[in-house]
């Protein structure tokens, strides 16, 4: 089956096909493998591709049979074999997933997205001059777009993609939207299902039988199974904390099974909490352990990369992405894709202000819940997929699939609420007890950036910066916020940051 991850671009209206291949060499590290596009009439689709699966098939602009039809993503479609079931096998040509999502709009129109599971953004055209662009419903796949006075509008998977003309004009696609010439702009999923706001309330706070146990555990386990397919080698990023070490044990289950190998990765300045915790879990599943030792040098020269990968100045999301973006580039020349431990903080409750004022109340912990999954699109899955896909490689978020979110966020929020001598997460590490070991399930939670070494590093290294000052309508909320927004800035002026980014409830 291929698989296709990369960078598009799209653009409907007055085509200039030279600017638009000037888009799309932006992000050629997207998809070094191979570069696709197609012109008709008043549409443009470009395409970056990184082969993951079957690297022969699977080019794109794909189109259907009569070549008439054409469509660019980015991602993966999770359920596209039932699709295919549901949709008659003799209409496809490939094993490619993103076929799948091809041949869902050609016979439902819009409609078909919402047969669609799993992480894409998406560009979609017909002969008769139809144009179609949709984003996943969590928005794990970036896509921006602008739209110009003279009735053009541009898509792109990266900010860095668009000209330094068009960038005041950048927003970031809104995710579980599509959007079209004829019918503008149109929700087609939410982030977050209706029937888990609010959740349900627990009679007794801290008390659940096996039965929630067993749910949650098999859900994240599907879920890391669904993504462990790959022809050219999958990986997992090992931090040493509870989330990765979940993914980790799950994933070194399915290797065994189906007798193929499964490389961990970990990095850390020497010493580092990160790097010894990690050493422990892959001693104890039998991984393939790769340690990155980051030094101070390693830290301050990435820095820059860094905030150039992520297009972000955030504090947080700098310190995790400087170790993650050594971790990519040393994995990327082993493996094409790695599964993360994204997204299980926010669905379980693991930052330490969950757990103060006003989140002390179960409702207002709920509301705080939903809020923070909503907003992953703009804060850490954006740095979760550029750290990877500036050296051609993909992460997989599994605690991000559909199931999961809907099943921890239907759980009562006291079940999530930390007591005398409980620590967070208890309900997700009671339902992985024995996958682990035990001091890892009881480890306390730790930001990837303080754990390994990062943060004191990267603080040092902007305590000069200028004084925290508005800049160009940006309120900076610190020094070091001040320092990486500098870099940012060099990078990519213009952009208008309320309607591209967003920053953590803390630094």
């Amino acid at each position: 089956m291929p698989r296709t991850v990369c960078g598009i671009v799209a653009v409907v209206g007055e085509v200039d096909v030279q600017l638009c291949r000037e888009m799309l060499s932006r992000i050629k590290h997207r998809g070094p493998d191979d570069t696709g596009e197609i012109h008709r009439g008043n549409v443009w689709l470009g395409h970056q591709r990184l082969s993951i699966m079957d690297v022969e098939g699977g080019a794109q602009p794909m189109s259907d049979q009569d070549g008439t039809t054409y469509l660019v993503a980015n991602g993966e479609i999770y359920n596209h074999r039932h699709i295919r079931e549901d949709l008659g096998h003799e209409l496809f040509e490939t094993g490619s997933d993103s076929e799948a999502a091809l041949h869902a709009l050609i016979v439902d129109g819009p409609v078909g997205l919402a047969r669609l599971r799993g992480m894409f953004a998406l560009a979609f055209m017909t002969a008769d001059g139809e144009f179609l662009v949709a984003r996943d419903s969590l928005g794990v796949k970036p896509l921006y777009w602008a739209r110009r006075e003279d009735g053009t509008t541009l898509f792109a998977s990266e900010l860095r993609a668009f000209d330094p003309a068009d960038r005041p004009l950048v927003e970031s696609f809104p995710p579980g939207c599509c959007w079209s010439q004829a019918g503008g702009l149109v929700r087609f999923a939410d982030a977050i299902p209706a029937r888990v706001r609010p959740a349900r309330r627990a009679e007794q706070a801290g008390v659940w039988d096996e039965t929630l146990l067993k749910d949650v555990r098999e859900t994240i386990v599907t879920a890391v199974e669904n993504r462990m397919m790959s022809d050219v080698g999958i990986g997992v990023f090992l931090s040493g904390g509870l989330d990765s070490a979940i993914v980790a044990a799950i994933a070194a289950e399915y290797a065994k099974r189906h007798k193929q190998p499964l490389p961990t990765f970990a990095v850390g300045a020497p010493g580092s909490s990160d790097l010894a915790a990690a050493r422990v879990v892959a001693e104890f599943l039998g991984s393939e352990h790769h340690e990155i030792v980051m030094t101070k040098d390693d830290a301050l020269k990435a820095l820059p990369l860094a905030v150039r990968a992520i297009e972000h100045y955030d504090p947080s999301l700098v310190r995790s992405a400087v170790p993650n973006l050594l971790l990519a580039e040393y994995a990327s020349k082993r493996v094409h894709a790695v599964l993360t431990g994204e997204g299980a903080d926010e669905l379980f409750a693991g930052y330490s202000y969950y757990h103060e004022e006003p989140f002390t109340d179960p409702d207002a912990l709920q509301a705080e819940l939903v809020r923070t999954v909503g907003e992953l699109h703009h804060l850490n899955l954006q740095r979760c997929d550029r750290t990877t896909m500036a050296y051609g490689m993909e992460a997989r978020v599994p605690f991000l699939d559909r199931d999961v979110i809907e099943l921890a966020l239907s759980i009562p929020p006291e079940h999530k609420m930390i007591r005398p001598g409980v620590a967070e997460k208890k309900l997700l590490r009671d339902a992985f007890e024995g996958w682990v070991p035990e001091s890892i399930l009881r480890r306390g939670k730790e930001q990837f950036g303080d754990g390994s070494g990062a943060k004191e590093v990267l603080e040092s290294a902007v305590r000069s910066s200028p004084e925290v000052a508005a800049a160009g309508g940006v309120e900076l909320r610190n020094r070091e916020e001040a320092g990486f927004y500098a870099l940012w800035h060099e990078e990519l002026s213009g952009i208008r940051v309320d309607r591209t980014l967003g920053l953590f409830a803390t630094t």
